[in-house]
C-alpha cells in the first residue's frame, strides 16, 4: 500500500479528461422537493459526494432521508465520464432494481444529461426514462430530476439544492 501507516498519500490528481466535469468534485448538503403524481409530495434532505483517484471517472454516492422522521429514502451510487467528443456520461445503479445509463454535455458548470437506457430487474417498477441537469453556481448545487414512470409520460420528480460542505474547497 502507498505511503504505508505512517505517510500520508498526497492526493491523485485529476484525470485530464473529467475537466468539463471538475467543478461537481466534493460532498453537496441540503434539501430537496419530490413529486409525482403516483404518490404524496415529500421533503428531503441529502447528501451528494463527488470524488476522484485520478482514473478517468468520477465516483458518485447520493443519499436521502425524510424531511419528516429521518428515515432513509433513496440511494444511489455511479460514475462520471467524460467521452473525447465533450459528451458526458452517467453510469448509475439505483437499489429500486433499476440502472440508468445517461448521456448528455456539460457547459460550463452545468450539466444536462437523458437516459440512453433504464434497465430494471423483475420486481422493479417500471421506469423508462430519467433526464437530469445539474448546475453550481459558487458553492450551491441545484438540480432538477425529470421521470417517466408506472405508464406516466415524463414529468418532474425531484427538484433539490445542495451546498458545499463545510470546509470543503473547490477543486
Amino acid at each position: 500500500m502507498p505511503g504505508g501507516d505512517a505517510t500520508p498519500v498526497e492526493p491523485a490528481p485529476l484525470h485530464p479528461s473529467l475537466a468539463p466535469l471538475v467543478w461537481m468534485v466534493g460532498t453537496w448538503v441540503g434539501e430537496g422537493l419530490g413529486s409525482y403524481p403516483t404518490i404524496e409530495p415529500f421533503a428531503y434532505t441529502e447528501q451528494v459526494t463527488v470524488s476522484h483517484v485520478g482514473k478517468p471517472f468520477l465516483a458518485y454516492a447520493q443519499r436521502t432521508w425524510s424531511v419528516d422522521d429521518g428515515r432513509p429514502l433513496h440511494a444511489e451510487t455511479g460514475y462520471w465520464r467524460c467521452a473525447s467528443d465533450g459528451a458526458v456520461e452517467l453510469v448509475v445503479a439505483h437499489p429500486t432494481g433499476h440502472v440508468e445509463l445517461a448521456l448528455g454535455t456539460a457547459s460550463g458548470t452545468s450539466v444536462a444529461m437523458a437516459s440512453a437506457t433504464v434497465a430494471g430487474t423483475p420486481t422493479a417498477k417500471e421506469v423508462t426514462e430519467v433526464h437530469r441537469r445539474l448546475a453550481v453556481e459558487g458553492d450551491r448545487l441545484r438540480y432538477e430530476l425529470d421521470m417517466a414512470a408506472v405508464g406516466r409520460p415524463l414529468g418532474p420528480h425531484l427538484r433539490g439544492e445542495l451546498v458545499r460542505a463545510a470546509g470543503e474547497r473547490r477543486p
